[in-house]
């Protein structure tokens, strides 16, 4: 298993607010909801995403969307939704998905159309399939920090193959359709990425350069593979064919660490997700991930995230 495959088991929505928005011009929604991710696909008209950063290049940049386009948004830092630039928020999503008008002349303008479907009205020219993410341990950590405030993958450069069957599925009222939704949520986010780690334009994490480099390639897929290893970095070197100087001066140039703290936030954060997943023991969780004991699982634990592996799992 690569590196990329590993952070892209992690997406896991549960019960993830899911929503096709119909807006009619001129429209715009701040969404301040806090949520860590979300992921837009634009149907029917056109929209405009403006995250509050300025206004200026990189993450910050307005970016327009198109029928297929696809957008993913990291949180918490609120955006605006709008059909131009220049319109005001009529409305404001907050935590719990909740809708407040921004002003009495908006009171009612945005309403529930029927079975996960929210807007002015169901035959508005601007549609949008909106799935959110609501509480950050749906997702790895390391995949978040990855990411910027906001990617566009336009549909010229990538169509998705789930955009249609997630329409369809969206507003079905079925026994146990919030399940599958969530499961066509996680392999929209899963196919989003890994086209747009691939992009030019993208500016990939250092590890998943480094990936494609065959000394320090091959530590990252060791440590994926198994890391509950006792590695060592002259146990790496030697599996990658090269020194134990050779792989630590190349590894840090690459991923910007040196290998053993890459190894200690891998295993760490993997613990993190198997917290969240419950049912395992904390001793039980130390052994899967490369620790001799509960105790000094919890250690390293509370070192990096503050808190104990009991308080996080709380």
């Amino acid at each position: 298993m690569d590196v990329l495959a590993g952070l892209l088991e992690g997406p896991r929505a549960r019960g993830a607010f899911m929503i096709r928005a119909c807006f009619e011009p001129p429209w715009a929604v701040r969404i301040a909801d806090g949520a860590p991710l979300s992921v837009m696909v634009m149907v029917e008209g056109e929209a405009w995403i403006l995250p509050e950063g300025g206004g200026t290049g990189g993450a910050d940049k307005p970016r327009h969307i198109r029928p297929g386009d696809i957008a993913v948004a990291r949180g918490p830092d609120p955006y605006v939704c709008c059909d131009d630039p220049a319109t005001e928020p009529r409305a404001e999503i907050g935590p719990g998905q909740e809708c407040r008008p921004l002003g009495p002349a908006h009171a009612g303008r945005y309403k529930d159309l029927g079975v996960r479907q929210w807007g002015e009205s169901p035959d508005a020219p601007a549609k949008m399939l909106i799935g959110t993410y609501q509480l950050r341990g749906e997702l790895t950590g390391r995949l978040l920090d990855a990411l910027p405030a906001l990617l566009v993958l336009p549909a010229e450069v990538w169509r998705c193959p789930f955009t249609p069957l997630l329409a369809e599925e969206i507003v079905r009222d079925e026994p146990g359709q919030d399940v599958v939704l969530d499961r066509l949520l996680d392999l929209l986010l899963i196919a989003s990425l890994r086209a747009w780690f691939s992009r030019p334009e993208a500016d990939a994490p250092a590890w998943y350069r480094a990936m494609g480099d065959p000394v320090v390639g091959r530590a990252l897929r060791l440590i994926q593979d198994d890391p509950a290893h006792p590695w060592t970095v002259v146990g790496l070197a030697e599996r990658a064919g090269v020194s134990r100087a050779a792989l630590a001066r190349r590894f840090t140039e690459l991923v910007g660490e040196p290998p053993m703290a890459y190894l200690t936030g891998w295993r760490l954060a993997l613990a993190a997700d198997l917290l969240r997943e419950g049912g395992a023991t904390v001793a039980a969780i130390a052994r899967r991930v490369g620790y001799g004991s509960a105790f000094a699982l919890s250690t390293a634990f509370k070192r990096e995230y503050g808190l104990s592996p009991q308080e996080y799992r709380a």
